[in-house]
């Protein structure tokens, strides 16, 4: 290997970190392989290597930060709603400041591939749904939570809220909104709001 590459390894992370830097920065329609190769340090073919086009990368990504980072900042607290709220307090601040432009684009570009679609579905989005749906089942089983809204459309109400906040940008997707889908939760699910410290 030449002399100051990177091993194969720190170079795929160094794709990995840089591409959700790109989409930030420029915006997920501007990000390229080559930015995304000359930005991380590495040749193309190496990126190559790993993925076959940005897409790949973007979701890559956003499954390993998913489970690198997200260990390290949430811890279930055993009360529902204040792990409802941690969850999305985490998920919707990193859309203002690490994911927010690459959700974006890489949903555009599933509206028309159906591949892509399900792959986001299956990697990315549909994990988040089943750990917050995973979360309020728990609530509903100790008997704190009631079960007579569907917990899959309180879920979407969760989600479908920082969508719609990310796509329109007409309202912020932070702790704030964390806070009132929360309280808005525990009404749906006839709970009382976790006690604020």
């Amino acid at each position: 290997m030449t002399r100051g590459r990177p091993r194969s390894e720190d170079a795929r992370r160094a794709v990995l970190s840089t591409v959700l830097v790109l989409c930030e920065r420029d915006g997920y329609a501007n990000v390229t392989i080559k930015a995304i190769a000359d930005e991380a340090g590495v040749g193309r073919q190496t990126v190559y290597r790993w993925w076959s086009d940005k897409a790949e990368i973007v979701m890559d990504a956003l499954i390993d930060l998913r489970e690198r980072e997200l260990p390290t900042l949430y811890q279930p607290s055993g009360d529902p709603l204040a792990d409802v709220e941690a969850v999305l307090r985490i998920t919707y601040e990193y859309t203002q400041r690490v994911t927010g432009r690459a959700l974006v684009g890489l949903m555009a570009d599933a509206q028309a591939e159906k591949r892509l679609s399900q792959r986001l579905q299956d990697t990315v989005i549909g994990p988040r749904r089943q750990a917050l749906r995973d979360i309020l089942q728990e609530g509903v089983d100790a008997g704190t939570l009631t079960a007579d809204v569907s917990l899959d459309l309180v879920v979407d109400f969760a989600w479908g809220t920082m969508w719609y906040r990310m796509l329109s940008h007409h309202a912020p997707v932070d702790a704030g909104l964390a806070r009132e889908v929360t309280d808005a939760v525990a009404l749906l699910l006839r709970a009382r709001p976790a006690p604020r410290t």
